[in-house]
C-alpha cells in the first residue's frame, strides 16, 4: 500500500507543480473545479426534489417509477460511462507524465503499479465529481427508505470504479496492440469519429423517425438489456431492491465485480506485455524527390508551406479536423427530412472546425519549429507559407462539399437553391478563412500541450483541460471575426428580404479574405515579438511527451 499511496501522491505532485508553471493551467483546472461544482449542485437539486416524500406520493407510483425513471436511469447511466470511456481515452489517454514505462527503473511488481494507476485516477477531479454525484444521487431514493440509499451508495462506488476500469482497459489495449504508426492514426481517427457518431445517434434516431411515437416506455427492452452489462448494472440495482429481486441485484455486482477484475488483469497483462516487447520493429521507408518542395514556390514562405504540407500527411491529429466538415455533411443530411437548409448548415459548422487544429499549429510542429527559428525565418513568411496551404484547402474543400449537398438536395434546379448556396458558401469562408487568420494570431499566444505524433492516445500534463476549453475560445473569437457576414445575414433575414440571400455569398467572401489578411499581419508582428518564448514553451512541451 505504501507504493501505490506514492503514486498517488506523485500524481498530484506533478498536477500541483505544472499549475505552478502555467497560468493558464490554473485558470483551466479552476473552471474545471467549477463546472463539477455546478454538476455536483445540480445532480443534488434533482435527486432532492424526486426524493422528497410529498413529490412521491403524488408522482412516483409503482409505473411511473419502474415504467419510466427505470429506463431514463439506465440508459442515462449506460450514455455517461461510455462518455467517460471516450473522454478518458481522447483527452486524458495514456497520461504519459504518469506512465507505466515512467517506473521501469524501479522494479515495482505489474499488479502494484497497476494499483496505484488506478486509484491515482480514482483521485482526479473527474473522478471525483462523478463519486459525489451519484452518492447525493442516492438523496432521490430516499422516499423508499433506508435499503434504497444504502444501495445506491453501494452502486455510486460500484459505477466509478467500473468506468475507470473500463476506460484504463480501453487505453492499454489500443496502445498495446496498435502499435504501428499507421495502425495508431487510423484507430486514432476512428475513435474520435465514433465518439461523435455515438453521441449523435440519439438526434439522428430521433430526427429520423416519427416523434409521436417517442416515450421513456419504448426504451424499457434496451434498459433491461443494458442493466445486465457493465455499462448499465450499476444504475439498475436500486430499482432491483425497489422491486426485491434478490438474485437479480447479486447477479449485477457479480458482473461488475468481475468486470473490475478482469479489466485489472487486462490492463496488467498490456503492462507486462510493453515491458517485454521491443518497438525497434521500424519499416524503411525509400524517399522518392524531396516531395511537397519540388513543386511550392522557391522562396521562404514556400518552404514552410511545402514542411507544413508534409506534416499535415503525416499527422492523425490534425487530419482528424479535415474529415469534420465531411462528417457534417453526413451528420445532417440524415436529419435533414427534405429540408436543404438543415444539410447546409453543415457548411457553416464545418467551417467553424477546420482551422482548430491550426489555431495551436505551433504546438504540432514542436522542436521542428526551433530549427526554423534557429535560421531567421521572419514571422510574416512562417504566417503566410501556412495559410498559403490551408488557405487552397479551405476553399476547393469547401467548394467540393458546396456542389455535393446542390447535386445531394437538388437546389441546382431553382433560383431560390443557389441563392441558399452562396448564402451558406458565404457564410462558411467567412467562418473558415476568417478563423484562419485568428488560428495565425492565437497560435503564436495560447500555445497548449498536444500529445504525441507517435502516441496519439498520451496525454502531457495540462493536455486534457487546455484541449477541452481553448477551442470554445477559438470558436467565439471566429464568430467575432465573422460578425459583419452575420450583421448582413441578419439584416436580410429581419427585413424578410429572402431574395437577395445570394449577397451573403459575397459579404462573407470579402470578410473572410480581410479578416485573414489582418490575421495573417498580426501574427506575423507577434511571432517576431514573442519566437524566443514560443521556442522555450515549445521546448518544455516536448519534455512532457517523452
Amino acid at each position: 500500500m505504501g507504493t501505490v499511496a506514492t503514486i498517488v501522491a506523485l500524481r498530484w505532485s506533478l498536477t500541483l507543480a505544472t499549475l505552478r508553471k502555467s497560468a493558464w493551467q490554473t485558470v483551466a483546472m479552476v473552471i474545471s473545479a467549477v463546472l463539477g461544482l455546478g454538476v455536483i449542485i445540480g445532480v443534488t437539486i434533482a435527486a432532492w426534489m424526486l426524493g422528497a416524500p410529498r413529490f412521491a406520493a403524488s408522482q412516483l407510483s409503482d409505473s411511473w417509477f419502474t415504467g419510466i425513471m427505470q429506463p431514463v436511469v439506465v440508459l442515462l447511466g449506460a450514455s455517461v460511462t461510455i462518455f467517460v470511456i471516450f473522454i478518458q481515452l481522447m483527452l486524458i489517454g495514456e497520461g504519459s507524465s504518469l506512465g507505466p514505462q515512467r517506473f521501469a527503473l524501479y522494479g515495482i511488481k505489474d499488479r502494484t503499479l497497476q494499483a496505484g494507476l488506478l486509484i491515482s485516477g480514482l483521485t482526479g477531479i473527474p473522478a471525483i465529481v462523478g463519486a459525489v454525484s451519484l452518492l447525493l444521487w442516492s438523496l432521490a431514493y430516499r422516499w423508499a427508505g433506508p435499503i434504497m440509499v444504502l444501495t445506491q451508495i453501494v452502486a455510486a462506488l460500484l459505477a466509478v470504479v467500473t468506468m475507470m476500469s473500463l476506460s484504463k482497459l480501453v487505453i492499454a489495449l489500443s496502445t498495446t496492440l496498435v502499435r504501428s504508426k499507421r495502425g495508431k492514426s487510423v484507430f486514432y481517427i476512428v475513435a474520435m469519429l465514433g465518439f461523435i457518431t455515438v453521441f449523435q445517434l440519439p438526434n439522428i434516431i430521433f430526427n429520423s423517425s416519427d416523434s409521436r411515437t417517442f416515450s421513456p416506455e419504448s426504451f424499457g427492452s434496451a434498459a433491461s438489456l443494458l442493466g445486465w452489462t457493465p455499462l448499465g448494472a450499476a444504475f439498475q440495482l436500486p430499482f432491483d431492491t425497489y422491486a426485491g429481486h434478490w438474485a437479480a441485484l447479486l447477479g449485477r455486482i457479480a458482473v461488475l465485480v468481475l468486470t473490475c477484475v478482469g479489466c485489472f488483469m487486462g490492463c496488467t497483462w498490456c503492462l507486462r506485455r510493453d515491458r517485454l516487447t521491443s518497438e525497434s520493429g521500424l519499416v524503411s521507408v525509400k524517399a522518392k524527390g524531396v516531395g511537397a518542395f519540388a513543386w511550392m514556390p522557391d522562396s521562404v514562405s514556400g518552404a514552410v508551406s511545402a514542411r507544413l504540407l508534409t506534416n499535415l500527411r503525416r499527422d492523425p491529429r490534425q487530419a482528424l479536423m479535415l474529415l469534420m466538415p465531411v462528417f457534417f455533411v453526413v451528420i445532417f443530411a440524415l436529419q435533414a427530412h427534405g429540408i436543404s437548409a438543415v444539410t447546409w448548415q453543415a457548411l457553416l459548422w464545418g467551417g467553424l472546425f477546420l482551422n482548430l487544429s491550426e489555431s495551436n499549429g505551433l504546438a504540432y510542429d514542436g522542436r521542428g519549429f526551433a530549427m526554423q527559428a534557429a535560421i531567421g525565418v521572419r514571422g510574416i513568411d512562417d504566417r503566410r507559407g501556412r495559410v498559403r496551404v490551408y488557405a487552397v484547402i479551405i476553399v476547393g474543400y469547401l467548394a467540393i462539399l458546396g456542389l455535393a449537398i446542390m447535386l445531394f438536395t437538388g437546389d441546382w434546379r431553382t433560383t431560390q437553391g443557389w441563392a441558399m448556396a452562396g448564402a451558406f458558401l458565404g457564410g462558411s469562408f467567412a467562418l473558415a478563412l476568417g478563423g484562419l487568420g485568428l488560428a495565425e494570431m492565437l497560435s503564436c499566444v495560447l500555445i497548449y500541450p498536444v500529445a504525441s505524433l507517435d502516441k496519439p492516445f498520451s496525454s502531457p500534463q495540462g493536455r486534457a483541460l487546455s484541449q477541452s476549453l481553448m477551442p470554445f475560445a477559438t470558436m467565439l473569437g471566429t464568430a467575432l471575426f465573422a460578425l459583419p457576414t452575420i450583421v448582413c445575414t441578419a439584416i436580410l433575414v429581419a427585413s424578410d428580404n429572402w431574395n437577395v440571400l445570394w449577397i451573403i455569398g459575397p459579404v462573407g467572401l470579402v470578410n473572410g479574405v480581410l479578416m485573414l489578411e489582418l490575421g495573417v499581419w498580426l501574427g506575423g508582428k507577434i511571432m517576431d515579438a514573442r519566437l524566443l518564448k514560443i521556442v522555450a514553451t515549445l521546448d518544455f512541451f516536448a519534455s512532457l511527451q517523452k
